[in-house]
């Protein structure tokens, strides 16, 4: 939700603008977090238009790595943040972008640092990103943050893209199956089947199977794809759900094989994301509360929100990690060497690595392994038409010959 403030800062001097946060306490934080003193808050509505248009609202994470490295190469030739935000404005396309820029660009004219204007982009410039421009703005050293924070984008974004890339080609295949096995049930098998039904009940079961069916959906193809569609909007709406979330999070990682696969890209993730934090200055336990929120896994979330508490009862990392079969022993003895020679930030990134390697060999073995797979249904699903049917017709036809 969008918020128009109006507050003043230390000097006593007034500041408006716009604020963007889950709820009105929030909004409230992110101003006194910014040591503004809140003079008014009043909730923006959204337009009718905007609310219903899914599209024109994301960002490509290629863009923001793009803005990131052009926005650090300008900061550190000692362009000032309102002009390299300019000169950003002047060469982007996307409009959603183009929009944020120039929201960006009022809340620097306004007075505001430049990470708590993009913290009113929480989706874009998601809790890593605003935190280490936060620490690059204390330091002195934002260009350095900037450049940091493209790298490791870059990184995410390449994994991702590899598990894309591996999903794509299975998706096509399974897609393309249901849509070949609709127009025939619909087109094609409706003509064949009529010319089995003379036999009468000397057909074989799976003949008389295939024809029950052919005659339903021919007819009631509709309820067959709303059957579908309501199935998949149910599934969606279960995943919503608090107990459905840890249902379907925990099924992600005891799946056999692809369950591997998600272990691993959580443990990257843990491990990537921990190491830009430190690296950029952000305690711990503050690093540890923000990876817990973009792990995308809600039972690593809570092991690593477990283990924020542990730690500041005085516990290790290491030790706080320990015990959990969702972080193997390696995590937790290379976590253990980093406290204790004081490079933990360099222990994670080698970590992270690792893990990455591990996706890419593991989704290739995936990938292998589909093809077969893939042969294999479409082996079947050939092998019960032709029993089903052919075979019958050239019965048929051979009997009246």
């Amino acid at each position: 939700m969008k918020f128009f403030y109006k507050a003043r800062n230390k000097e006593g001097i007034i500041k408006s603008g716009v604020v963007v946060a889950a709820d009105q306490m929030r909004a409230e934080k992110l101003l006194e977090e910014n040591s503004l003193i809140i003079i008014g808050l009043e909730q923006q509505e959204e337009s009718f238009l905007k609310k219903i248009n899914p599209f024109g609202h994301s960002v490509k994470s290629k863009d923001l790595v793009l803005i990131s490295r052009q926005l650090a190469t300008l900061i550190s030739a000692r362009v000032p943040i309102i002009q390299a935000l300019r000169i950003l404005e002047e060469q982007i396309t996307n409009k959603y972008l183009l929009t944020v820029i120039g929201d960006l660009i009022a809340g620097v004219e306004n007075g505001e640092s430049l990470s708590f204007a993009m913290q009113k982009h929480d989706k874009i410039f998601g809790n890593v990103y605003v935190s280490l421009v936060k620490s690059g703005e204390v330091s002195g050293s934002l260009d350095k943050s900037l450049v940091y924070l493209a790298d490791q984008l870059e990184k995410d974004y390449d994994l991702r893209s590899k598990v894309r890339g591996a999903m794509t080609y299975p998706l096509f295949v399974l897609s393309s199956l249901g849509v070949v096995g609709v127009l025939m049930f619909k087109f094609i098998l409706p003509k064949l089947t009529s010319v089995l039904e003379e036999q009468g009940n000397n057909l074989p079961p799976i003949s008389l199977a295939l024809i029950s069916f052919s005659k339903f959906f021919d007819v009631y193809w509709w309820i067959v794809l709303l059957f579908i569609l309501g199935a998949i909007l149910a599934a969606k709406f279960y995943i919503s759900t608090k107990a459905g979330r840890y249902n379907w999070d925990g099924l992600k990682i005891k799946l056999p094989i692809i369950g591997l696969i998600f272990q691993k890209i959580y443990l990257a993730r843990f491990s990537r994301n921990l190491s830009t934090l430190i690296s950029g200055g952000i305690p711990i336990i503050k690093a540890l509360q923000i990876v817990s929120e973009i792990i995308n896994n809600v039972i690593y979330r809570d092991i690593i929100l477990d283990a924020t508490n542990k730690i500041s009862g005085g516990t290790s990392i290491s030790e706080s990690l320990s015990g959990y079969a969702e972080f193997p022993s390696i995590v937790t003895q290379m976590v253990m060497v980093g406290e204790q020679t004081a490079q933990l930030d360099d222990i994670l990134g080698k970590l992270a690595g690792f893990y990455e390697k591990e996706v890419d060999a593991k989704i290739s073995t995936l990938t292998t392994l589909l093809e077969p797979i893939i042969m294999i249904v479409l082996g079947i699903g050939v092998g019960v038409l032709v029993a089903g049917i052919l075979l019958p017709i050239y019965n048929l036809a051979g009997n009246a010959g």
